[in-house]
């Protein structure tokens, strides 16, 4: 983290028995700011991932996409310049995916490099600018979205030969 980079592992990591608002100031008072801009910052994150309405709520009582989306914002705390997101798409609805993958692009309109590992690939490369196919540990092929999807060799071992983008 202080280099600049923040991990979201796919597994939740919301405090379940805090509201979203009390996992926000978890790691807002790790930092050495006043309290005003720790207030300052809470309330654009709240606004900023659109959970401004959610703030009171036990972490326990969101969905999938809302918590994802608390996740991120507690992520995005300490301004980093890069995020990894590990499973994104996880375990949440299609409005939620549609969500997500909007914040992914709010990030990367915002100068903030985002590393995602998804196996859904739809998502994964409706969102990215460069995508790498691994398969047993090695780079199987690399490219933009539109060359992953039409790669003969990610279609036969890894996308399917039916696979539409």
């Amino acid at each position: 983290a202080r280099k600049g980079v923040t991990y979201l592992p796919q597994e939740p990591s919301v405090f379940r028995k805090l509201t979203v608002e009390e996992n926000l100031w978890i790691i807002l008072e790790s930092l050495d700011l006043s309290r005003a801009e720790k207030e300052e910052r809470l309330q654009t994150l709240l606004q900023e991932l659109r959970i401004a309405p959610l703030a009171k709520r036990k972490a326990y009582s969101l969905s999938g996409g809302e918590r994802r989306r608390v996740e991120i914002a507690r992520s995005l705390i300490i301004s980093p310049l890069f995020i990894l997101l590990d499973e994104p798409f996880a375990g949440i609805d299609p409005l939620a995916l549609g969500d997500i993958q909007n914040i992914i692009g709010h990030l990367k309109s915002k100068g903030i490099g985002v590393v995602i590992s998804d196996h859904n690939v739809r998502e994964t490369l409706g969102v990215c600018d460069q995508a790498y196919i691994l398969n047993e540990g090695r780079i199987l092929e690399k490219g933009t979205p539109a060359e992953i999807a039409q790669s003969k060799k990610a279609r036969e071992i890894y996308l399917g030969e039916k696979f539409k983008f």
